[in-house]
């Protein structure tokens, strides 16, 4: 833990790229238990985490532990932001166990629920009490399911590439896939030698780079094949050895939810890795979005869900064919070969992604502009002689979105990122006018401010602020911001009745007073306006 722990603190204390991966490539060289080096790796990655404690306890256990007034804890909660960090802070620590390693203490944490609250209480204050301050607030991190080191997956990859003297590539697609820490060891992972065969495995998704300026700047046209963007989940259908895997971009197995797909599985077409993006399909007509979500998560699909919300594979790549890995022909020869094998299934819910045949840029500008109507994001352009690589490598693949619906919502909440130490503000709640003009929440953004925005905002909360909530601040509904965001849609289970689809923040409307933001009926009106695409 004392290793992991000063990881930690060095991940968090800089943003520098070669930093982290140098306190990274330290850490996976230096531990000495390959279990503690797995369980790092899990944590790392963002696997799955259990809440081994309510919080609740932990915050009532810790205030008596400290000595605490109720009053006097809930002010510290209140300043610092952060409940694991506020226990870290006033709990007694004394502690100097160094001995305990990550695996250890991720096997204790795992047997409390099986305990009694009082013996689980028991064992959670001895902890506090045995370890240092710093090791405590990672301890608790894990204790409530919410560690985050604050370091993308790519980082990770390149850390253990280089310490290890591995391909990256080959290091990413042995990440893949639904693992835990005890699954494997860590000598398999980084050996020369691939041990790790597994037939569910899918591969490292390839992902697109933004494109902000014009698509001429690319080069000529021939030299990339274009398609729509389409706004599904992305997902790899795995066929292998007799078995079917569906995994969506997250790394999820999602095989349950999707049984259209087990017919690729009893065909006799040979062993295949598509790539594709998996769309609510009525009548040769794409639906909405959300029709999907109706899917997601569930072990069993009945047949009126069947009937209500078919689905149907957009296939654009082909990664494997009869065992071997197709990634580093050039698209072109991957698309011969996918057409070839999409035509032999000759299964409705396999389709080919068509390419867009448009002559020129300008052609392509213009079918960008009609995206909605397709139930599209926007555009695509992919590079005709590159191969599938892996994460979001510049280059090859480029995503030209269509220019993003928005709406003019005043900022009501905001709250601390809890993922470090910081005091700036995070995520927002961005609310509009209800017909008896009471501001109603909208949206929840996390993104798209600038560094020098959220110091801004910052200063504005720290003078303004109503009521506070743990993290959570109510503010003075004065500032106002042009939220943007790729569709919207009905939801019963939102006060507005709406849900917007990847929302952010494009910019401070400084120009407009909190009274001129946008009501819930202009926004709902761009919900009958996008349906209106549909009904003609």
């Amino acid at each position: 833990m004392k290793r992991f722990a000063r990881l930690f603190a060095e991940l968090d204390s800089t943003n520098k790229t070669r930093e982290q991966v140098e306190s990274l490539k330290q850490y996976f060289t230096s531990a000495a238990d390959d279990s503690d080096k797995m369980h790092a790796l899990a944590l790392l990655l963002g696997k799955r985490q259990r809440r081994h404690v309510n919080t609740t306890q932990l915050r009532v256990w810790a205030t008596a532990l400290a000595d605490l007034p109720e009053w006097l804890f809930a002010e510290s909660y209140s300043h610092v932001g952060d409940l694991t960090e506020t226990i870290a802070l006033v709990v007694p620590a004394q502690g100097t166990n160094a001995e305990t390693g990550l695996a250890q203490w991720m096997r204790e944490l795992a047997a409390l629920k099986e305990l009694e609250e009082v013996e689980r209480r028991a064992r959670i204050l001895a902890a506090w009490q045995s370890l240092p301050r710093e090791q405590i607030f990672v301890f608790n991190k894990l204790i409530t399911g919410g560690f985050r080191a604050g370091v993308s997956r790519n980082l990770v990859t390149r850390a253990l590439a280089e310490a290890f003297e591995l391909e990256k590539g080959v290091v990413a697609h042995r990440l893949t896939g639904e693992w835990q820490a005890g699954d494997f060891s860590f000598a398999d992972l980084t050996a020369q030698e691939d041990k790790l065969a597994d037939i569910s495995r899918p591969y490292p998704f390839y992902l697109a780079h933004p494109l902000d300026d014009e698509p001429d700047n690319l080069g000529p046209r021939e030299q990339w094949q274009a398609e729509w963007k389409w706004d599904g989940i992305r997902a790899q259908i795995v066929k292998r050895a007799g078995e079917l895997f569906v995994w969506s971009r997250g790394e999820e197995l999602i095989t349950d939810a999707f049984p259209e797909f087990n017919a690729l599985r009893d065909s006799t077409a040979p062993d295949a890795v598509l790539d594709g993006e998996i769309l609510a399909v009525i009548d040769g007509r794409i639906q909405p979005f959300h029709l999907l979500q109706r899917r997601i998560g569930r072990k069993t699909v009945g047949k009126r869900l069947l009937k209500e919300a078919p689905a149907a594979l957009l296939a654009y790549d082909l990664l494997e064919l009869d065992g071997v890995d197709m990634r580093g022909e050039a698209l072109h020869k991957r698309r011969a070969a996918l057409e070839q094998y999409v035509k032999t299934l000759e299964l409705d819910v396999i389709a080919l992604a068509p390419p867009l045949t448009a002559a020129t840029w300008a052609d392509l500008g213009e079918l960008r502009r009609r995206a909605r109507e397709h139930r599209a994001e926007g555009l695509m352009f992919k590079h005709v002689d590159g191969p599938y690589r892996e994460g979001r490598e510049r280059g090859d693949w480029w995503k030209w979105r269509t220019d993003p619906l928005t709406v003019d919502a005043v900022m009501i909440y905001a709250q601390r990122d809890q993922s470090n130490h910081n005091e700036q503000y995070s995520e927002f709640t961005f609310a509009v006018w209800d017909e008896e003009d009471n501001l109603l929440p909208l949206a929840k953004v996390s993104s798209g401010l600038s560094d020098a925005d959220i110091s801004d905002i910052a200063h504005f909360v720290k003078h303004n602020t109503l009521e506070r909530f743990g993290p959570v601040r109510t503010v003075k509904a004065e500032l106002v911001f042009e939220i943007a965001f790729e569709g919207i849609q009905e939801s019963k289970r939102r006060k507005s009745g709406v849900v917007l689809r990847s929302p952010r923040i494009r910019r401070r409307r400084t120009d407009k007073t909190p009274a001129e933001a946008d009501t819930l009926t202009s926004v709902k009106q761009l919900l009958h306006t996008i349906d209106s695409y549909f009904d003609d």
